[in-house]
């Protein structure tokens, strides 16, 4: 018997006109509230499932931090032990509640690229299982599960504005779209300044590998976008803009504000648009905005980023 989901269907809300520049109200999808903290538990529990109904007996992630939480998340849930290979970026902090949350934490590597293809080495060494943390369909199913709640709550918006890392969940938005006749609605993609593979990669149309991750957000902090997210603008229509991390970080204390929860500069990347891009907006009525999560922030964290950038 499969197993049930193990992420929630997490609140809509909608905000006032007058919240952000745009003057538009704006449906918030608040995944800051799953379990593990973000989005990430839709796709990366789905993969993990799909796993252990097939046999798996131990699990190997590579992760900056948000699908490692997921993964020990999911695990626990799953009866399965689970290793997370972060790189030394990864705050101490972040280490700590992934291993808190029942996974083993190695740290490896001074970037998620040398941290994963440890992951790999060691999974296959130990004919362990290996689940990457945002290029896999499976992962991409799950994270459409967002979609299909907004769907079927009757929200009607007609642009989704999200923030990108690696691109799972831009992937995983562009299938809840399409699998719910929704393939004309456009995507509005948003890094950060020092994090925008994907901006980069579009402009020299083809898939650049950032020399290194400058960003505050470094949970987006992948140097290249997967390969099939560096293809979806020509199967959906995607806008790709960037914020500066002033921006993300003012985002994030505007919404703390508003709403009394805390997001990381990766999420406040997505919900700075609104003032920042305010008139990319304009021709557009309810946009709905992926408030993405992330554990990587505290109270601490927060005015520490408000004094260095605001």
């Amino acid at each position: 018997m499969p197993f049930a989901p193990l992420h929630l269907d997490t609140p809509l809300l909608q905000t006032a006109p007058g919240y952000s520049a745009s003057g538009k109200p704006l449906w918030l999808k608040l995944d800051a509230l799953q379990p593990s903290g973000s989005f990430k538990l839709r796709g990366v529990g789905r993969l993990c499932q799909h796993e252990v109904e097939n046999g798996a007996r131990e699990i190997f992630c590579a992760s900056g931090g948000n699908a490692g939480i997921a993964a020990a998340y999911a695990g626990r849930a799953l009866g399965v032990p689970v290793t997370i290979v972060v790189p030394e970026t990864t705050a101490a902090d972040v280490r700590r509640t992934i291993a808190a949350t029942g996974a083993n934490v190695l740290v490896h590597g001074s970037v998620f690229d040398e941290a994963n293809a440890h992951a790999i080495e060691l999974a296959r060494s130990r004919k362990a299982t290996y689940v990457h943390p945002f290029d896999h369909p499976l992962l991409w199913d799950g994270h459409a599960t967002l979609i299909d709640e907004v769907v079927a709550k009757g929200a009607k918006f007609d642009c989704v504005v999200t923030s990108v890392g690696g691109g799972g969940l831009l992937a995983g938005i562009v299938e809840g779209l399409k699998r719910n006749g929704l393939s004309d609605v456009p995507v509005i993609a948003v890094e950060t300044e020092g994090a925008a593979s994907l901006h980069a990669s579009l402009k020299a149309n083809e898939r650049i590998t950032l020399p290194a991750i400058t960003s505050i957000a470094n949970s987006l902090g992948a140097r290249q976008v997967a390969r099939h997210v560096f293809d979806l603008p020509q199967q959906h229509p995607i806008e790709s803009v960037v914020v500066s991390d002033a921006d993300a970080v003012a985002a994030c204390l505007k919404f703390a504000d508003a709403q009394r929860i805390l997001v990381e500069p990766a999420c406040g990347a997505a919900l700075a648009v609104a003032d920042v891009h305010a008139g990319l907006l304009q021709r557009f009525d309810n946009p709905l905005i992926e408030v993405c999560g992330g554990i990587g922030v505290s109270l601490e964290k927060l005015r520490a980023w408000t004094e260095k950038f605001l």
